[in-house]
């Protein structure tokens, strides 16, 4: 019988992550978010997905120049 979280949990694996943020995988990929690496596994971290919606503009709104987190520099 398949476990059913009633929450998100912290690391997701590409395909759990993109629709925690409602985009396709293929889409997450190309964002500037990042993955972090656990065992042979890249997932994305739920503080990350949530820091780059938060981030996002609301209709109507100018884009938030806020600066990227430090883990977000590149």
């Amino acid at each position: 019988m398949p476990t059913t979280l009633d929450f998100a949990p912290r690391l997701m694996p590409v395909t759990q992550a993109a629709h925690y943020i409602g985009v396709s995988p293929s889409k997450l990929r190309d964002l500037p978010i990042p993955r972090r690496q656990l065992g042979g596994k890249r997932v994305y971290d739920r503080a990350d997905l949530d820091a780059y919606a938060d981030s996002l503009p609301y209709d109507g709104q100018a884009p938030i120049t806020a600066a990227k987190p430090k883990a977000w520099k590149r």
